[in-house]
């Protein structure tokens, strides 16, 4: 029997409440949902070792609530579940101040290739692959830091599916050609050496290829352009219960 009953559809509904998403778009992704939970129940019986799930796309695409979403229909059947966001691999603070001094200014602000700890991430990664109960990372936006310890989340023993989710989750790095001209203002402003563009994509083809390298099935959620991940969020979540505002499918 597949994982599309009522138990998980009424698991991925409990997600969507708390997103506060509008009736009309959780009723159009529902079985889309059910139907990615599906597919990763069956890939994931086809092996023994924990299937992880890459999911990418820009920030407001819908990467935590889908992560969220499917952990909880997968978790409705049974099959123990881990989620893991990039975002929570960020370095400290005082490391990225550290990079800013040491290599750029702009890594002082977490975000791109090169602000996470990779090696936080592949240990996480190592001990979910053991079936230990595993701590997972948690950073704290708020305070623009890694969350205490006792904060962290952790995951059950012999987890068999894991949820990782980030925007630039499975990233290649770019030919050195690509990395000639600055391709926005900030770049040209304050990186016209290319210093911060090239350490970011040395990062990409060195530590977070051996990171990405453990996933197992990659996913990208295409948004239809930049204003629809900028403003549709909370567009979305205004319209719960009173609007007709479509999520397009991704």
């Amino acid at each position: 029997m597949g994982i599309s009953s009522e138990t998980a559809a009424a698991a991925i509904r409990a997600v969507f409440a708390t997103e506060r998403i509008a009736p009309a778009d959780c009723a159009a992704i529902l079985p889309d949902y059910l139907a990615i939970a599906d597919w990763l129940l069956a890939k994931r019986e086809a092996g023994s070792a924990p299937l992880v799930l890459g999911i990418c796309g820009a920030q407001g695409s819908g990467k935590t609530t889908l992560a969220g979403a499917v952990a909880q229909a997968l978790r409705s059947h049974g099959t123990a579940t881990a989620l893991l966001s990039l975002d929570d691999l960020y370095l400290t603070r005082a490391e990225r101040r550290r990079l800013a001094r040491e290599v750029h200014p702009l890594f002082a602000t977490r975000g791109v290739p090169g602000t996470h700890d990779v090696a936080l991430g592949l240990a996480t990664l190592d001990s979910l692959a053991r079936g230990d109960a595993a701590e997972l990372p948690r950073f704290d936006k708020a305070a623009d830091d890694r969350a205490p310890r006792q904060q962290w989340d952790r995951a059950p023993e012999r987890t068999r599916v894991v949820l990782f989710e980030g925007w630039c989750v499975g990233a290649m790095p770019q030919g050195e050609d690509a990395l000639i001209a600055p391709v926005n203002v900030l770049e040209a402003s304050e990186d016209a050496q290319g210093i911060w563009r090239r350490h970011a994509n040395h990062a990409l083809a060195g530590p977070y290829a051996a990171l990405f390298g453990r996933i197992g099935l990659l996913v990208l959620l295409a948004a239809p352009g930049f204003k629809w991940c900028a403003g549709g969020v909370n567009s979305r979540k205004r319209n719960c219960g009173s609007g007709p505002g479509r999520m397009h499918r991704a």
